[in-house]
């Protein structure tokens, strides 16, 4: 059995969580700052901005073995170059403990995204992620998204894709991600194997049948913020356990009733306690996370 991988983390570079404001002003990257920056109603962090060894430190208080760094779907090219240099640094200082994927963004053309892409994938990134077409501001079938993704496909590289539940909760910077999309873009690239983040919007259970596409993988990112705890057994009846990979969504705190700081531990115990067998818990935890994002060949 793999380790424990938390495979939807993300980390950013140190002159962002200097000035997360300022920063995100001066780039242009108004939806994320109006995602991660927001308080909640007693006036709690929505996130935390933690460096590399915070996030070290989080992983080993949780018992997490490694960690796969999740891009963002930021809105300016500029922004994905800066994210993918600062996670090649931290995955060559740290290759025991983190891999990588890279973000890019289709808005400066077919050549840079390409060139982005490759370049991450010499530098050691295992994928691409977390991306949103439609919080990004292209569509599922852009053009120069759909040569990526078949680039994607010729680097055995996972995609993983940001998705919202159509019948979930309403929240400031919320993006619709109509699920009819994600079964559209496996059908079209099945050489690609995607992640959706987020249990996939529930996917395979608000639309019955889609869990069919064995391209189609889902992560529990932010499970406590938009699921029940009953999830687990649900959703990996409906699709298996070889189809789920374990994911926190840190540095986004999942229990803010109950934590000041955002942590791991709480949803590791969380999953299981789900009353998975062990062969199930074994995938979820770090078997299917290792296969994609470790050992993509």
């Amino acid at each position: 059995m793999a380790g424990t991988i938390d495979s939807h983390v993300h980390l950013y570079p140190p002159e962002v969580n200097a000035d997360p404001g300022g920063w995100a002003a001066a780039q242009g990257e108004a939806r994320w700052a109006g995602l991660c920056l927001r308080r909640r109603r007693d006036g709690a962090a929505v996130q935390g901005f933690p460096g590399l060894d915070g996030l070290l430190a989080a992983m080993d208080a949780a018992g997490v073995d490694r960690a796969v760094l999740q891009g963002w779907y930021w809105q300016n090219p500029a922004s994905c170059a800066r994210q993918n240099r600062f996670y090649a640094a931290c995955i060559r200082d740290h290759p025991d403990r983190l891999s990588a994927v890279a973000t890019f963004h289709p808005g400066g053309g077919r050549e840079a995204a390409l060139l982005e892409v490759r370049r991450a994938w010499s530098e050691g990134l295992r994928g691409l992620g977390e991306l949103s077409p439609h919080s990004q501001g292209y569509a599922a079938r852009d053009p120069v998204f759909s040569e990526v993704l078949a680039e994607a496909a010729a680097l055995r590289l996972p995609v993983t894709l940001h998705v919202t539940d159509p019948a979930g909760r309403a929240y400031p910077g919320r993006v619709e991600t109509p699920l009819a999309d994600f079964v559209r873009l496996a059908a079209d690239h099945p050489g690609v194997r995607f992640v959706l983040a987020h249990w996939g919007g529930l996917l395979p259970l608000r639309l019955p049948g889609a869990a069919a596409p064995s391209n189609i993988y889902y992560d529990t990112a932010a499970s406590p913020l938009v699921a029940d705890p009953g999830i687990w057994r649900r959703f990996i009846g409906a699709v298996g356990a070889d189809r789920v990979l374990f994911g926190s969504d840190f540095p986004l705190n999942n229990h803010p009733g109950l934590d000041r700081e955002p942590g791991m531990e709480r949803l590791l115990a969380e999953a299981r306690g789900a009353g998975l067998r062990g062969e199930e818990l074994g995938a979820l935890l770090g078997g299917n996370a290792e296969k994609l994002f470790c050992n993509p060949g």
